[in-house]
């Protein structure tokens, strides 16, 4: 394919895992004038994407202008005796100049096995069964993604329904391991109070286990739990409350220094899961689930927004908190439970998690659940060459 002297392109994969899709690469692949530079990574990236957007379309890259399609996947072998690859996961802001690389995107784990099978960073396999141990480099944790390999390839197609996702596919069960028997709650407490200036105290409960988590009853917020994107949307004062809420519960589980760090350094970690007990409710596909057919509702932000669906590592911080006595999650439910079936904006998710209690605090050993992956489309990314030149014009060394 041509390409003009002020144009580059390389390989690129885009790819769907669970409710999520982005942009998945090779780390070898990236160009040597970024592939070691994190800030001209960045800019290269974002760039990428088509941000920073202030019309926030990322109409110039290929990102999806949502969240949940706003993400970059960086694939390469791992240097780990005990995993096969190891994977970085940036959230890509869509109208700031900036990539969250503080957390995983459960979603988009589902996918990296799939795609490192599928461009040659894993060794051929005879079909079958397969299981992949990944080293999730954001966090640093060992994942194993176990999925089905028919004619040398992931399995796509199949009979698995994962609501978020309009077509079925095939399944891909996901085993994150906390080898360390690291500790689930960061305070030390399964309840916190956080005091936000003007709306009074706040009962929330702070998990680290999957991506840092903070869970706050609906009641409180002026919620049911059963509110759709447009229900969100008519509560003007909604977004700035949850914002204060999230960047006080991340200084207080140690992400950074104060509540101003976490607004400014840190726009997606922790995320904000707001839950209240089962009742029924209409998804936005307009089907309707009744209360018997949950354990408790889920509503998650995600980048200032309400999340169409869950986000995977949420999911993995809802089971350590629904596993574990007296948390938020737990109380709405009823009671400690080690596998829970929750309702989310489109549909409902299954998620179960082994803890146990030491004289440390609680911990997580595993947290088990399923989601699916497809590949949209591989071929070549095209970017103008300059965003790989220093702000001053020459070309990065």
């Amino acid at each position: 394919m041509a390409i003009g002297k002020h144009q580059r392109s390389m390989r690129a994969c885009w790819m769907r895992g669970g409710t999520s899709k982005g942009l998945f690469l090779k780390r070898r692949d990236l160009p040597l004038e970024v592939a070691h530079e994190p800030r001209l990574l960045d800019r290269f990236l974002l760039r990428l994407m088509g941000s920073p957007d202030p019309y926030r379309k990322q109409i110039d890259g290929l990102g999806g202008a949502t969240p949940s399609t706003s993400k970059v996947v960086i694939v390469s072998p791992s240097d780990r005796p005990d995993c096969e690859i190891s994977y970085r996961f940036g959230a890509v802001s869509i109208s700031e100049g900036s990539i969250d690389w503080s957390a995983n995107c459960g979603n988009l784990t589902s996918a990296v096995a799939p795609f490192a099978l599928f461009s040659g960073l894993l060794s051929p396999c005879a079909d079958g069964p397969r299981s992949v141990r990944m080293w999730q480099e954001n966090v640093g944790q060992i994942i194993t993604a176990r999925f089905s390999v028919e004619d040398g390839l992931p399995a796509e197609t199949g009979t698995f329904i994962l609501d978020g996702v309009p077509f079925p596919a095939a399944e891909i069960t996901l085993e994150f391991l906390e080898d360390d028997g690291g500790i689930a709650f960061p305070t030390g407490q399964v309840i916190d109070i956080l005091t936000v200036p003007g709306h009074g105290e706040f009962e929330v409960t702070l998990v680290r286990s999957g991506s840092p988590t903070v869970f706050i009853d609906a009641q409180p917020l002026g919620l049911t739990g059963c509110e759709l994107h447009e229900e969100f949307a008519r509560r003007s004062d909604l977004p700035s409350l949850v914002e204060t809420i999230r960047c006080e519960a991340g200084a207080r589980m140690g992400l950074a220094p104060n509540a101003h760090d976490i607004g400014t350094t840190f726009p997606n970690t922790p995320r904000v899961a707001i839950v209240s007990p089962p009742q029924a409710y209409a998804t936005s596909a307009g089907n309707r689930v009744p209360a018997s057919d949950i354990d408790l509702l889920v509503r998650i932000m995600s980048l200032g927004k309400l999340h169409h669906a869950m986000t995977g590592t949420g999911a993995v911080a809802l089971a350590v908190a629904s596993a574990v006595p007296g948390t938020v999650v737990s109380r709405v439910t009823g009671g400690q439970q080690n596998a829970v079936r929750f309702g989310h904006p489109s549909g409902t998710t299954q998620v179960g998690a082994d803890v146990f209690i030491d004289e440390s605090g609680w911990k997580a050993r595993s947290i088990v659940m399923s989601r699916s992956a497809r590949r949209l489309m591989a071929g070549e990314v095209f970017f103008p060459a300059s965003v790989l030149e220093h702000e001053t014009g020459k070309e990065c060394v």
